[in-house]
């Protein structure tokens, strides 16, 4: 793995708290946005990060936050990349909000490795845990006092009772705590249906995707932590310790020496934000476009990049875009660099039939069709070794990602030539396809795993932009 050269010491660094949960689904995103909503009421300059690969979550605290959110991800990054990324984008906030994934002390294959409570301790940051107490009261001090006796080394500073029926609820239930608990209790979140988060197959519904304004988000977020102790927060995030050495200078980026299209709306938006400043600081400018709605490409790009997202609930949007799927055959034919992930590997396809079985045609640049299916649940992280020089490089180029999704291809004209996988549980198989400029895959690939794709890509689009 790759160590960037910003990494920081556990236990340095801003104030920090890790918000956690007994389980998934006990509010820890409803948790972790009110309190980055608290905290930047307040004026402070709140970082958020994301445990885990997730690229759904980040997008609510980049809202709440107004500022990017982070994925930390053991597996694609590796400690060291964890804690350089960490160090990295807390230079500057007052104050960082991690979410964690999953349960606390949930890792990998039932152990701790890889959990909440390992990257917590490995960044020395102090832990505030969500309780779903719907429906509970002293059974909470149970759950609480088993969650702080389980690993001595992990320092559980806080907690937050989501889901209280009332402050009265709230009360009795910090009331039933043992003595000893009860100054743990640094506030409650409220049972309102605004306060959730609509969901979908694959997770919560996006940022994009939402019917509700953002406006009417931050409405209901502040008002649901008016019953939280914003003072004790601080004070429990105090003890992450302030950094001993100063901010750290920011690397300067370079001139760009090349542009690259990213496709940024509502159907493309899965993006890890450590990717995107990797392609700037090699030299690339990015420039979005809007696959649903952009007639045309960015005029004077050397590249093209289409994320992952959801085109299968805008198909129809993408499909009536003719004039933007004949300018993308038609770069691709000209041997422009495009690299494109999951749902962009679902749209350089033919077409795209839908969960209600409505057939949608999409770019035509990859002879693939693809088809939704709620029987086919795709849910694993990779190691992806390229099988042939691409634009990502030689082969034999290594990188980890992940992938999650819930489509196949049901007809190919052209094999999976790209990469060899392994999935963190050992099997094997082929993914991905190459054709002229064109690299595809269901991976979501880090490119901090190896930052040198991004140099690779860089020197392929400056190769294909020369005359002859």
């Amino acid at each position: 793995m790759a160590v960037p050269p910003t990494a920081t010491p556990p236990g340095s660094g801003p104030p920090a708290i890790l918000v956690a949960a007994t389980h998934s689904g006990a509010g820890k995103t409803t948790a972790a946005v009110i309190v980055s909503r608290a905290l930047r009421r307040r004026g402070l300059e709140v970082q958020p990060f994301k445990l885990g690969p997730d690229f759904i979550d980040p997008a609510y605290h980049a809202e709440a936050s107004g500022r990017p959110s982070i994925n930390l991800d053991l597996w694609m990054m590796g400690e060291e990349g964890v804690q350089g990324s960490y160090g990295r984008w807390s230079r500057g906030a007052d104050v960082c909000v991690i979410e964690a994934m999953g349960a606390l002390y949930d890792g990998a294959d039932g152990s701790g490795q890889g959990s909440a409570a390992h990257v917590a301790k490995l960044l020395g940051v102090p832990v505030v845990v969500v309780l779903d107490v719907w429906g509970m009261t002293r059974t909470s001090g149970a759950i609480l006092a088993g969650l702080q006796a389980f690993d001595p080394e992990l320092e559980i500073a806080g907690c937050i009772l989501n889901r209280v029926g009332s402050p009265a609820h709230a009360e009795m239930i910090v009331e039933a705590l043992p003595e000893r608990l009860r100054p743990l209790v640094v506030g409650a979140i409220p049972h309102r249906a605004e306060l959730e988060i609509p969901e979908r197959h694959l997770g919560l519904l996006t940022v994009a995707e939402n019917a509700g304004t953002a406006a009417a988000r931050e409405d209901a977020q502040l008002r649901g932590g008016e019953l939280l102790d914003v003072e004790r927060l601080l004070q429990v995030a105090g003890a992450a310790r302030a950094a001993a050495d100063g901010p750290r200078a920011a690397t300067p980026a370079p001139a760009p020496a090349a542009r690259i299209a990213v496709a940024r709306d509502r159907a493309f938006s899965f993006y890890y934000e450590e990717n995107l400043l990797l392609l700037r600081e090699a030299g690339f400018e990015l420039v979005p476009f809007q696959p649903t709605l952009d007639p045309r490409l960015p005029v004077d790009v050397d590249a093209i990049y289409i994320g992952g997202g959801y085109p299968e609930s805008f198909a129809a949007e993408l499909a009536a875009n003719a004039s933007l799927a004949a300018e993308l055959r038609e770069r691709a034919a000209g041997g422009m660099p495009l690299y494109a992930e999951c749902g962009g590997l679902i749209y350089l396809g033919r077409s795209l039939t839908g969960f209600d079985g409505t057939r949608h045609a999409m770019s035509d640049v990859l002879p693939l069709d693809f088809t939704m299916d709620p029987e086919h649940l795709a849910i694993s992280y990779v190691e992806a070794r390229t099988r042939v020089a691409s634009p990502l490089g030689e082969c034999g180029v290594v990188a980890r990602g992940q992938r999650f999704h819930q489509s196949r291809i049901v007809a190919a004209e052209i094999e999976p030539t790209l990469y060899d996988l392994t999935t963190s549980d050992g099997q094997r198989h082929r993914d991905g396809f190459l054709q002229g400029g064109v690299v595809a895959s269901y991976v979501h690939l880090h490119f901090a795993s190896n930052p040198q794709l991004v140099a690779n890509l860089l020197a392929a689009a400056l190769q294909a932009r020369r005359p002859g």
